[in-house]
């Protein structure tokens, strides 16, 4: 089956996603927090980013790669962390490392991943990276460092925009718990989606390996707010000097929004920042990354990563063309994956693919390093209906 005549763009899997989906996965996946105003405001944003078409311009042979602290990249995209991803597919974090090692590009696995770093071990390529939430206990830090260094990871991710947990409204409506518990309501959802029903028997209920040996699972927890938060702090400048001085590698501060954080950051050797909200699910209150990207190039010159609301190829020109250095998606790759399974992640870095050189062709630009500058655009008859 030709896969881009059936699923041409990542809404068109999203859809099929939606639809082998039990519920409460569909939820987890999907959801933003609050109204859901952050998720809506990203896409806006992104949106009425345009370029003025170029012509005349004869074949180009287009040259997508990049360099992003050091390294060079095929494709100016890797793959975001996804906490407990494992509930949206069976063996999640193993098919986005693998997918992403041929690829040659950066796959990130999260502290509450549901697989640990020495599961991921035979799957990563030369540059994954990890993606830490800050435990309290600095020997939980010291021992999770080792492992992720002695698993192969080469990059330390460390999320700061999550000092407490969201409340993420629609996943509490839809039934799911940390960890899930198989209530008759879920049992029901979950006979309702046979494949996602048969893979997750064959693989158990996915819990947060990499804690496992941290916790105890007879803890209470609100809905919304996993065993993670039980380890967590919330961290300031010494907690980012204290792992600037543990880790040996490129060291990632991912939830960067406001420039005035930027030079603090870069003060204590940090090696790139991260502009994120955290793709609408933490504070409904946040400015689009989209709109916090210029300040933040303008403010620095650290190496930039830009996330939240990344759509397609054209959302990751957008994003470049406004000051970013690289671009990472997360919920793309899992629509990919819950739509067609274990086949679905490299059919998105193909829709990728194939959008940046569509795009790149209008603009009259053969590489990255040569794209014509944005423009604003806004057409109120053209908005998205929601």
């Amino acid at each position: 089956m030709d896969l881009h005549s059936t699923y041409p763009g990542i809404e068109d899997l999203k859809r099929r996603a939606r639809r082998r989906l039990p519920h409460f996965v569909w939820e987890y996946l999907d959801s933003g927090t609050g109204a859901e105003v952050a998720r809506r405001r990203n896409r806006a944003a992104l949106d009425r980013i345009g370029f003025m078409p170029s012509i005349l311009h004869g074949p180009l042979d287009f040259d997508l790669s990049t360099r992003f602290l050091g390294q060079g990249y095929p494709l100016p995209f890797g793959i975001a962390p996804i906490g407990m991803s494992g509930l949206v597919w069976p063996d999640a974090e193993g098919i986005l490392a693998r997918t992403a090692a041929e690829a040659g590009i950066p796959y990130t696995l999260s502290t509450v991943a549901s697989q640990n770093p020495e599961d991921m071990a035979p799957h990563i390529g030369p540059d994954a990276w990890f993606q830490l939430y800050p435990p309290k206990d600095p020997d939980i830090r010291t021992d999770i460092l080792n492992r992720v260094k002695d698993a192969g990871f080469s990059t330390l991710v460390l999320t700061v925009d999550v000092p407490v947990a969201s409340r993420r409204e629609r996943q509490t409506r839809s039934g799911l718990t940390h960890p899930p518990k198989l209530t008759p309501r879920l049992l029901t959802q979950i006979a309702q989606r046979p494949a996602w029903a048969l893979g997750m028997a064959r693989n158990g209920v996915p819990r947060m390996r990499t804690l496992d040996k941290y916790i105890d699972n007879n803890l209470q927890l609100p809905p919304t707010a996993h065993i993670g938060y039980l380890l967590r702090t919330s961290p300031g400048m010494d907690y980012v000097e204290w792992l600037r001085d543990h880790w040996d590698g490129p060291f990632i501060i991912k939830g960067v929004m406001r420039p005035e954080d930027a030079e603090r950051l870069e003060s204590v050797g940090i090696d790139a920042l991260w502009v994120s909200n955290h793709g609408g699910r933490q504070f409904d209150g946040a400015p689009a990354s989209i709109d916090a990207l210029p300040a933040m190039r303008a403010a620095t010159d650290l190496p930039l990563i830009f996330d939240s609301g990344v759509e397609g190829g054209l959302d990751v020109l957008r994003a470049l063309s406004r000051g970013a250095d690289f671009v990472m998606l997360g919920r793309g790759f899992l629509y990919g994956l819950g739509a067609l399974g274990i086949g679905g992640p490299a059919h998105v870095i193909d829709i990728l693919r194939q959008d940046l050189q569509a795009n790149m062709g209008q603009i009259g630009a053969a590489d990255l390093g040569h794209l014509p500058p944005s423009i604003d655009t806004f057409d109120a008859a053209a908005q998205r209906v929601y």
